[in-house]
């Protein structure tokens, strides 16, 4: 056996341990990368004194920069909830959209409160807001849902800042306004497909049966919701800065004196503190929260999100030791000759490894990892559709493995079958279309 056939194997078993400890023992996703990655440096031959030193680097490297990312935009994630700001955007966009096409309504919702935050809150911050549409328009629940459960995945894979897409982006060196263009030209077309299109096919076979208890839930009166272009600007803000300072890297001079300040407003660790103390006035102090409510809000976002920092960061050392054992720089040379195209083969990975271990962000994280040494073979290669190659396989193929899966099955009240008929199928689809999207960018532009 030769010696990158062995190193190749090496990974293979890390890879097929992380799904067993996932799966069959029923580990956290951190507890099975911590012990898949220092069982990976054992098996490929690092010294002993070097492994966990690896995967210490790996870990610090990589939430050196995402914990504040993460962090700050879980405040504004917090805000938006707190405020009403979800759900006055839903009513403005179902006033100008009509009654009849809430579910176009609540997939452009859906896609924008996904910005901010997780799939698993914006989630649950939009049910209230479903329910009281799909009572009000006699609207399928199934129709105003999926279209919701499509934007909110598609963003949480494809979008920075969301810290799994970002994570990547760090990973593959890729430009974030770039990449951020790319996911929104290739995200938004993958959730109309998955979302509105299908949800209005399938709701004609499948019928949704939440909890009566459910449909109490309280709205805030209209009277009290903050305005639409407020809400709206909030949410995007961080994005907004992140993308100009990419076009004015582009198109100005590399000496202009001005450049230095563009690129630290809109560096996302700045843009999103900028946002975030922008919606403690707009979406808190105008909506009379005091300084004592700002800070309670703030302080009461962090739990929630250390396991999810966990986890990320234990996908980055996993990668630190695949790269410092040599197994990259021998996978690099294996993939290459397969003469495969980088981002269908991102993908594939991608979406093989979200199908095994059911986390959209181990899946992301580990691909990357693996597909970053072959990027040098390929020198005209843009990074950022690498990026939205990795991300679209990341949120298809949801199965029984992924707490989204039972998150949606629960709240709509619908069986484990109709659960994969609806949910496993709308996030599959949205992760071909957006591959499908990614693969027509690397060749048009």
């Amino acid at each position: 056996m030769s010696d990158v056939t062995y190193l190749v194997m090496c990974l293979l078993v890390a890879i097929a341990l992380i799904v067993f400890l996932i799966m069959r023992v029923k580990l956290s996703a951190f507890v099975a990368l911590t012990i898949s990655g220092l069982t990976l440096g054992i098996l490929s031959g690092m010294p002993l004194e070097k492994i966990a030193g690896s995967f210490q680097a790996g870990m610090g490297s990589t939430l050196g920069f995402l914990a504040t990312v993460l962090g700050l935009g879980t405040i504004l994630g917090r805000m938006l909830e707190v405020s009403g700001g979800a759900q006055r955007l839903a009513k403005t966009l179902i006033k100008a959209f009509g009654e009849r096409n809430a579910h176009w309504a609540m997939m452009f919702v859906a896609f924008i409160c996904g910005i901010p935050v997780f799939f698993q809150v914006g989630f649950v911050l939009l049910i209230p807001v479903m329910f009281s549409i799909a009572i009000q328009t006699k609207m399928s629940l199934i129709k105003i849902g999926i279209p919701v459960v499509a934007g909110l995945i598609v963003v949480h894979g494809l979008v920075p800042p969301h810290p799994a897409a970002l994570a990547i982006v760090g990973t593959l060196k890729a430009d974030v306004g770039t990449t951020i263009i790319y996911s929104l030209l290739i995200g938004l077309p993958a959730a109309i497909i998955a979302g509105p299109i299908f949800g209005s096919i399938v709701s004609k076979y499948v019928k949704a049966n939440p909890s009566e208890q459910l449909f109490k839930s309280e709205l805030i009166p209209d009277e009290k919701l903050p305005g639409f272009t407020t809400t709206l600007f909030t949410i995007l803000l961080p994005m907004i800065i992140m993308v100009i300072k990419t076009i004015a890297e582009l198109l100005l001079p590399k000496d202009a004196a001005f450049l230095p300040l563009i690129s630290f407003l809109g560096n996302p660790i700045t843009a999103l503190l900028i946002s975030v103390v922008y919606s403690y006035f707009t979406l808190g102090f105008t909506r009379g929260l005091m300084k004592e409510d700002i800070l309670k809000i703030t302080d009461g976002c962090f739990g929630p999100v250390a396991g999810i920092l966990l986890v990320i960061g234990a996908g980055g050392a996993f990668n630190q030791v695949l790269q410092d054992s040599g197994i990259g720089k021998a996978l690099g040379g294996v993939l290459t000759n397969l003469h495969m195209n980088p981002i269908l083969l991102a993908w594939i990975i991608a979406l093989i490894m979200r199908f095994a271990v059911g986390s959209t962000t181990v899946a992301m994280v580990t691909a990357a990892g693996i597909i970053l040494p072959i990027i040098p073979s390929f020198p005209n290669l843009n990074p950022s559709l690498l990026c939205v190659a990795i991300g679209a396989g990341g949120v298809g193929l949801s199965h029984v493995n992924d707490s989204g899966f039972w998150i949606v099955k629960e709240y709509f009240g619908m069986s484990v079958q109709d659960t994969f008929k609806t949910w496993t199928l709308s996030t599959t689809i949205a992760s071909v279309v957006a591959f499908a999207g990614a693969m027509i960018c690397s060749v048009l532009l």
